[in-house]
């Protein structure tokens, strides 16, 4: 299927672009008036990511509102967990919650791992491939997976937190369990993107939220390696690492067999391309307060943002867009984007 608008792909490829593709982390959710009106009707929000159809509509909405140049499928990262067999629940205003915890080798175990653990997913699989059905080439659709050190982050802490300081105990005390658990989530996360891909994906990002609470050498010992691993094996589309926070391991970066490289608003363009080289696409990373602004002011910081990476650049923003984000704020940004010619 030829795709109606490919800038993004193109981009990620690292072929010639006209202007930077954009598109936002957390684009399709509360920042949109219709996504309310279904999250109005339903249980919770686990019932709209177990619903293909719905989580295809919310999927397209911002492609139809906003203009974005790629859709991002509406999942969550903890779907991995729970397919591996550790439940949680979304909390309203507190976010995720896992009633049982990893702590010991007999936890980990009795977890599924690879291919067994992602055929419990199916549902996404569906909602990916109705997506792309009705997105009917209009821009690509992206996959994802929350990296193996931040979903054992939750899996261990049990919550959010912030200094997951339970998780960061194991580390410390039982370097070899942390391993042990950090190579299954890496064997099913392997198997998920590359059922994601086979149902529709065109590129997948991995999220590692938490990397920037490990220091350097922890997240050399419990994070490379296994981004890397996953890096190497999914290798039938495009794939893009963002590691919040992490900035100290950009060098690593340019050495992972990914394309693009996603960064936040405490990094410069300029550094980042020094550390992570030529080779790499560069994605980001306007700071998500930003919107806030007004529309002159958020079109202004974008075109100084555009121009302080040049090309091999995917326009977004440092983090996902805020709930409370005014819409006119993100319409702002992306039409200053596409305004955005390359010299």
């Amino acid at each position: 299927m030829s795709e109606n608008n490919n800038l993004f792909l193109r981009a990620a490829r690292g072929e010639a672009v006209e202007r930077p593709p954009v598109w936002l982390m957390r684009q399709a959710g509360r920042i949109l008036p219709q996504y309310r009106a279904i999250r109005e009707r339903l249980s919770g929000f686990k019932e709209l990511v177990e619903t293909p159809e719905l989580a295809a509509e919310v999927t397209i909405q911002p492609v139809d509102e906003l203009g974005v140049d790629a859709a991002i499928i509406f999942s969550d990262i903890l779907v991995i967990p729970e397919a591996m067999g550790l439940t949680y629940e979304m909390v309203e205003k507190r976010g995720p919650l896992f009633p049982e915890v990893i702590r010991s080798h007999a936890d980990v175990d009795q977890l599924r791992e690879g291919e067994a653990a992602a055929q419990e997913l199916r549902y996404v699989y569906d909602a990916v491939a109705e997506t792309r059905k009705q997105l009917n080439g209009r821009v690509p659709l992206i996959g994802f997976s929350g990296a193996p050190w931040t979903l054992l982050a939750y899996m261990v802490e049990g919550s959010g937190s912030k200094t997951f300081s339970k998780a960061k105990r194991m580390l410390y005390q039982d370097p070899a369990l942390a391993h042990k658990l950090l190579e299954k989530i890496t064997s099913a996360i392997i198997a998920y993107l590359k059922l994601k891909v086979q149902s529709g994906a065109q590129l997948v990002q991995i999220f590692d939220s938490w990397a920037g609470i490990l220091s350097p050498g922890q997240y050399r010992t419990f994070a490379l390696p296994y981004l890397r691993t996953i890096c190497e094996a999914v290798s039938e589309v495009p794939v893009t690492v963002f590691a919040k926070g992490a900035w100290f391991a950009l060098e690593d970066f340019s050495e992972l067999e990914c394309q693009v490289v996603g960064l936040d608003w405490n990094t410069s363009p300029q550094l980042a391309r020094k550390w992570v080289g030529s080779e790499k696409i560069l994605q980001g990373n306007l700071d998500p307060c930003q919107l806030y602004g007004s529309p002159e002011e958020i079109a202004l910081r974008a075109h100084e943002m555009l121009e302080s990476f040049g090309r091999q650049h995917i326009a977004n923003l440092g983090h996902g867009v805020y709930p409370d984000t005014p819409l006119e704020g993100v319409k702002a940004f992306v039409n200053a984007v596409k305004a955005y010619r390359y010299k």
